[in-house]
């Protein structure tokens, strides 16, 4: 079965996104112009027109319509009417509107069965609450365009993946949302996308809540209470999980590949030490010069992957950033997609 193309959503035109697109493009196009990868860029076709002058002109990325028959490997689809001109690096309703109209008619074609996975380049919240949408980010907002609730988040740098119970949330809210149901939800998500990406037997940590896991109490009974008999089922059900393992240890075990993945109670506690793995930073300047990380979401009846870094609008169209993170989305979501394809066909 040949590969359907994956598609780019741009995020929003005035950030970082259209620059890294066609940086991607040309790293890959071997692999474009080879057969193996096919991609549509869905957004503003004026601000990714602006972007492969400026940073990828021997790239062709011609404009393609829903209805027609078959696209090029590497083409484009306008996510929806453009409004004023959008310039690189100012925010404005008309960058959220068309981060949002991207997800929307990326969805429905991924849903579909036309693209065989959404890969999506960052947004910016501000600008997308301006326009109308009230999300804190991506991950919400697929989950309702999908109709899916328990979806969860997961962050990958080399043999880095750290999935997350909760995310967008106050941290005093954290322990009401970290429950056992939600613990079982995210182990049986977590094992099944390391399946899914080559893993034979999947050893999964999780991480404590409470410093020292509790200490037998002295620090909380969350860890023994909640988390430590939802381990104790997976077990029983033939799954490799361990933990609670307090936190201050977690990530260096799963760093010296003691572990496939971790689960991380909240979204500092799982972000950080991705993050600082992630990012290579000039000892000189003191400005990170290279950001490695892909952000997956699992759960979804759609693949999606994304880059693990913001719009970074103070760089944006300055041709300083860096398209790592968006290959390696890329990438990510060509071998889940490979992976759904050989379930279909089996």
């Amino acid at each position: 079965m040949p590969p359907r193309h994956l598609a780019i959503t741009m995020g929003d035109p005035a950030g970082i996104g259209p620059e890294i697109i066609v940086k991607a493009a040309a790293r890959l196009r071997p692999q474009i112009e080879g057969g193996d990868l096919r991609l549509v860029v869905i957004g503003s076709n004026a601000a990714l027109e602006r972007a492969r002058a400026q940073f990828a002109p021997e790239l062709d990325i011609p404009e393609v319509e829903e209805t027609d028959g078959d696209w090029p490997a590497l083409c484009a689809l306008q996510a929806g009417p453009e409004g004023e001109p959008i310039q690189p690096g100012e925010l404005s309703a008309d960058g959220g509107r068309f981060a949002y109209l991207a997800i929307e008619r990326g969805v429905r074609l991924a849903r579909s069965g036309r693209v065989g996975g959404l890969v999506t380049a960052p947004l910016n919240k501000e600008a997308l609450n301006k326009a109308g949408y009230h999300y804190p980010g991506h991950t919400e907002m697929l989950a309702e365009l999908t109709g899916v609730r328990g979806s969860c988040m997961m962050l990958a740098h080399g043999n880095m993946r750290v999935s997350h119970l909760t995310t967008h949330i106050a941290l005093e809210d954290v322990p009401k949302r970290a429950t056992a149901d939600r613990l079982r939800r995210v182990i049986a998500l977590t094992h099944d996308a390391l399946s899914r990406l080559g893993t034979q037997r999947a050893r999964i940590a999780v991480a404590a809540l409470n410093p020292h896991a509790g200490e037998g109490g002295l620090f909380g009974r969350h860890d023994i209470d909640v988390a430590a008999p939802v381990i104790a089922e997976a077990v029983a059900e033939g799954k490799d999980v361990v933990g609670p393992v307090p936190g201050d240890t977690v990530f260096v075990k799963l760093h010296a590949g003691q572990y496939d993945a971790v689960i991380a109670n909240y979204h500092d506690q799982g972000h950080i030490p991705v993050k600082l793995l992630g990012f290579e930073v000039d000892p000189e300047t003191g400005k990170w010069n290279d950001l490695s990380g892909v952000n997956i979401t699992l759960g979804l009846p759609i693949v999606r992957t994304s880059v693990d870094h913001g719009t970074a609008f103070d760089i944006a169209g300055k041709g300083l950033a860096n398209e790592q993170s968006l290959v390696e989305a890329i990438e990510y979501a060509e071998r889940l997609h490979a992976s759904a394809q050989r379930e279909q066909a089996a």
